[in-house]
């Protein structure tokens, strides 16, 4: 695996965003009940277990979102890179619910802007080089 990328600008360069497969929601989930197959991330609140699941294993009326991963091995120690994705997308007025991983940081989109966001942060990338 690479070295983690620190640096802002290198981290926005070497981006790939790419959009994943399916559609799935935040929900809040019973912490007594066993987590759906497919379950993406969770996060434990004061409120409760939040879990973003595939949209299946989701209440009717939950937002449907897509998830585009943005394959750059960023640091966790890297600065910026959040902000200048979730500022891109926020320009254009889509909401972004960003969820960082390992080695990798996730952005979940409302399903119907998921090309318009995979575009703008394609553009994004380039215009970093």
């Amino acid at each position: 695996m690479s070295t983690p990328i620190t640096d802002t600008n290198a981290m926005i360069a070497g981006m790939h965003p790419d959009l994943q497969p399916g559609e799935f929601a935040f929900v809040v989930w019973p912490e007594d009940k066993p987590w759906p197959q497919g379950t993406r991330a969770s996060c434990a609140e004061a409120e409760g277990l939040s879990l973003v699941v595939p949209i299946a294993a989701a209440p009717k009326d939950a937002v449907a979102m897509r998830c585009i991963t943005l394959q750059v091995h960023s640091s966790l120690e890297g600065v910026g890179l959040t902000a200048a994705v979730s500022s891109a997308l926020a320009r254009a007025g889509i909401p972004a619910n960003m969820v960082a991983g390992y080695h990798h940081d996730h952005v979940y989109v409302p399903s119907g802007c998921s090309q318009d966001a995979l575009r703008i942060l394609q553009d994004l990338q380039r215009s970093s080089r």
